[in-house]
């Protein structure tokens, strides 16, 4: 019973886990007990040297597959000196800024923060070993504490541009300002060494270097990832900002989609000029920024650049790309044209752009938005072609004027000719296209054009010729409105040779259309200026033969006195009507005045003379003989003035 009751009073044995906790507190509180009596030399070089041992036994240790070495005290005497380090710099809420750190100090506090990650690293190769575990936590927790101080200071220098952003405002200004004077489709590179200062994008020489050394410093430390992430944040707000100073923000391509035309345009303008400066200032800066702050690590640097540049480009084609999908309209060809004029300048150079890793997808992009805003202005073309077909209005212009038509299709030409190189390689891109695969074909058809036209005529100039007979069916149509036939005429004079002067004061159309096509047309114009005299002057000129007024050898009054009352009647009537009529041309106009007042003044004067004398003289003549021929050629010359001019009452 005894052994019983002695039995009942004994306590119940401990779970092994909880054993084993206890047994590690207290070998932790032996520790703690053990460097507390350590006496902690003031020599921290001292120190540094046993702790170089110590890594090399580690190493040593390792290599050969011995007995590693224990924990020396100088290991507890070096975490306590480089606390006191990192806490004279990183003092909670006042760190002190890198910036304002002494070069020597600073050098001693990145070679101490080199030996605590060679230590850690060493240690953490041989975490399997139980003895070395306490010293790889509080090594651990010291080198992060360093880590961080380092991560908040190289954040700190990259974030403060503004300080020291001067020189890169002033390269940018210089290169903005000069591109500016130049011709909308050049796209000058400037002069990297132009300046004679750094080329960094805001930062000094000094700044460059202290981010060097952090980054060495973070990332031979195991912080690769943290380091690359501050970097490459940060990088891309400053770019953010860089496109907010220079006009640009990126847009979404749903709200490139709702844009009126107008306000998109004004975008194209600030892309495409933030885009050359970007390409030809930025990117090649902010590269020799990377490969200098990761100088000592070419891999990271390339691969920082590449993500960097690779999601600049993408914003910037994805801008193209949504113009591209808007809803076609013939207004839109020569904002597509520079765009399209700026990405084929830009490709060729991306080789010394951009690195390796990333070159071939970027350009490959580039020639693909390249390519499909030259689709789209194949298509345009073929818009434009709508449009006339469609421009089938049943109200003839007044006086016989230009048409409207006319007027915006040749300025449009002559616009789309300025850029004549460029769409000459548009329409042979297409070319190429449809030839290897009809079935991708615009409305625009190569293969419809007869053997002898291909072999003269380029792409290009086949798409013109194709509209410029469009337009000429569509005016003839319209020609076909005006009841006078005369006015009919002049309506076709006005718009020939509108036509012909637009093609001949343009140099670029002129050589598009060539000699030939000038001469037929000038020949048409000829042609209408002969019927258009035979038309109106022809019966004028009848009134003035000789033929029925003699009988016998003897003038009829009568007669002659109906001869002149049809004269005057009809002249009358011609020059009323004529009057209104519009000849804007000045050289037309005289044309026809001269050729006119060539016709009739002589073939008047003459009847006038032979024939006045039968008249009585007085109330006869006053009322026969209305003109004379200075009046004649008076109201010659106020034909084709768009008003009614001087009457004779």
């Amino acid at each position: 019973e005894d052994q019983n009751h002695d039995s009942e009073n004994v306590p119940p044995p401990e779970p092994a886990m909880e054993v084993e906790a206890k047994a590690d507190d207290a070998k932790t509180e032996n520790k703690e007990e053990e460097i507390s009596e350590i006496n902690i030399p003031p020599d921290l070089s001292k120190v540094s040297e046993e702790i170089d041992q110590f890594i090399f036994a580690l190493s040593s240790a390792k290599r050969d597959e011995s007995e590693p070495p224990e924990v020396p005290e100088s290991v507890e005497q070096y975490a306590v000196l480089v606390e006191a380090k990192i806490a004279n710099h990183d003092s909670g809420e006042n760190p002190v800024k890198w910036s304002q750190v002494a070069e020597e100090d600073s050098s001693s506090f990145l070679e101490v923060v080199d030996r605590i990650s060679k230590l850690t690293t060493s240690l953490s190769e041989l975490s399997s070993e139980s003895k070395y575990a306490w010293s790889i936590n509080r090594i651990g927790g010291i080198q992060q504490r360093a880590m961080s101080y380092l991560e908040d200071e190289f954040r700190s220098l990259l974030e403060d541009i503004f300080s020291d952003h001067n020189n890169y405002d002033s390269k940018t200004k210089q290169w903005s300002s000069s591109s500016t004077n130049q011709e909308a489709d050049s796209c000058p590179l400037p002069d990297s060494d132009s300046t004679g200062e750094s080329n960094f994008p805001g930062y000094s020489d000094e700044v460059v270097s202290n981010l060097n050394k952090l980054a060495k410093a973070m990332i031979s430390g195991g912080y690769e990832i943290e380091c690359c992430q501050v970097y490459i944040v940060v990088r891309r707000q400053a770019f953010e900002e860089r496109l907010q100073k220079l006009g640009f923000e990126m847009v979404s391509v749903d709200d490139v989609q709702k844009m009126q035309w107008e306000s998109l345009e004004r975008e194209i303008v600030s892309w495409i000029k933030t885009f050359r400066e970007c390409t030809a200032v930025y990117l090649s800066s902010e590269r020799k920024l990377s490969e200098t702050v990761f100088s000592d690590y070419q891999s990271i640097s390339d691969s920082l650049f590449s993500s960097f540049s690779r999601a600049v480009m993408i914003q910037f084609l994805n801008f193209a790309e949504a113009v591209a999908m808007t809803k076609r309209s013939a207004e839109k060809l020569f904002k597509f044209l520079d765009i399209y004029e700026t990405l084929r300048d830009l490709i060729p150079t991306m080789d010394n752009l951009f690195p390796d890793e990333c070159v071939d997808e970027i350009k490959s992009e580039a020639s693909l938005t390249r390519s499909r805003l030259g689709e789209t202005m194949v298509c345009i073309f073929c818009e434009l072609e709508n449009s006339i077909k469609a421009d089938t209005g049943k109200t003839p212009v007044p006086g016989g004027a230009v048409h409207p038509l006319t007027r915006y299709t040749m300025n449009y030409l002559k616009y789309a000719c300025e850029y004549k190189e460029t769409l000459e390689q548009v329409f042979r891109e297409h070319q190429n296209i449809e030839r290897a695969d009809p079935a991708t074909g615009s409305d625009y058809d190569y293969n419809a054009q007869s053997d002898e036209q291909r072999e003269n005529q380029s792409p290009f100039a086949m798409q013109i010729f194709k509209v410029m007979d469009l337009l000429d069916t569509n005016l003839e149509s319209k020609s076909k409105l005006y009841k006078d036939t005369s006015l009919s005429l002049i309506f076709m004079m006005n718009n020939g040779r509108y036509i012909l002067q637009k093609i001949k004061g343009a140099a670029e159309m002129n050589d598009l259309m060539r000699e030939t096509w000038c001469r037929k047309r000038s020949s048409d114009l000829r042609q209408y200026h002969k019927n258009y005299q035979r038309e109106t002057w022809a019966k004028l000129l009848h009134c003035l033969t000789h033929e029925g007024l003699n009988v016998h050898g003897k003038v009829v009054k009568p007669v002659l006195k109906e001869r002149f009352k049809s004269f005057n009647a009809m002249f009358d009537e011609i020059h009323k009507a004529q009057s209104t009529w519009v000849v804007s041309d000045e050289q037309l106009q005289s044309e026809l005045r001269v050729s006119i007042s060539a016709v009739v003044i002589p073939a008047y004067r003459s009847f006038l003379a032979r024939f006045n004398q039968y008249l009585t003289p007085g109330r006869q003549t006053e009322k026969y003989i209305k003109y004379q021929p200075e009046d004649i050629e008076t109201y010659i010359d106020e034909l084709f003035d768009g008003n009614a001019g001087r009457r004779r009452q």
